[in-house]
């Protein structure tokens, strides 16, 4: 069993993820407002699942881009638990657990930072481009995640061929798929830290 957690965007989701599917999971609207609950819906996940952390096979989070606080406060607990319940941690990123079955097109993600600018994945990079500055895809492109509306259709207005995805948040499951893919795959673990695509804002204050 995986337990997935996940608080990068605007809502927070806990599940319990065996290899039939998702077990138990609690979710949350608001992740600024929710993350606190964030331990409460892990305990309850479980508890519905009948799975204590002993017998988790691993924990896996996203790490990033998106939410400061949310990243934050989720992969602290994801820390916690792994490291209670001496099981494997694995980080993904939001774009890891929102990929789309190959369609035969190039997959983005894109994640709103609310300044008019998008945080996008594609290809395993992440960069931060303003709405009226995205790159020409160059070939049939696909795109997913919460300003997967905005970006997709300043590509269509610009004669590109674009398919909208329907998904805006990770789930349990598709953090826990994300998880399974890079331990099969053999991938070089990712740093379960917080992904920053961009420097902080608050800069440290000058000596008097």
């Amino acid at each position: 069993m995986v337990l997935a957690l996940d608080a990068a965007l605007s809502g927070c989701s806990v599940g319990v993820v065996g290899l039939d599917g998702v077990v138990a999971e609690r979710r949350a609207a608001g992740a600024r407002g929710r993350v606190a609950a964030l331990p409460a819906m892990a305990e309850e996940a479980m508890a519905q699942a009948g799975v204590p952390p002993s017998q988790l096979a691993m924990v896996a989070v996203t790490v990033g881009p998106g939410s400061f606080t949310g990243i934050r406060t989720a992969l602290s607990l994801a820390h916690g638990i792994a490291l209670a319940a001496r099981v494997s941690l694995v980080g993904v990123t939001v774009g890891e657990a929102l990929a789309a079955p190959d369609c035969g097109r190039q997959q983005w993600v894109a994640v709103d930072t609310r300044r008019d600018r998008v945080f996008l994945e594609r290809n395993g990079d992440v960069v931060t481009v303003a709405l009226d500055a995205l790159p020409d895809p160059g070939r049939p492109v696909s795109v997913a995640g919460d300003a997967a509306i905005a970006v997709a259709s300043r590509l269509a207005a610009s004669g590109a061929d674009v398919l909208l995805l329907p998904a805006r948040m990770p789930t349990p499951a598709g953090v826990a798929a994300a998880a399974r893919r890079r331990v099969s795959a053999g991938l070089d673990p990712r740093p379960v830290q917080p992904l920053y695509v961009d420097p902080p804002e608050a800069r440290p204050a000058k000596p008097v």
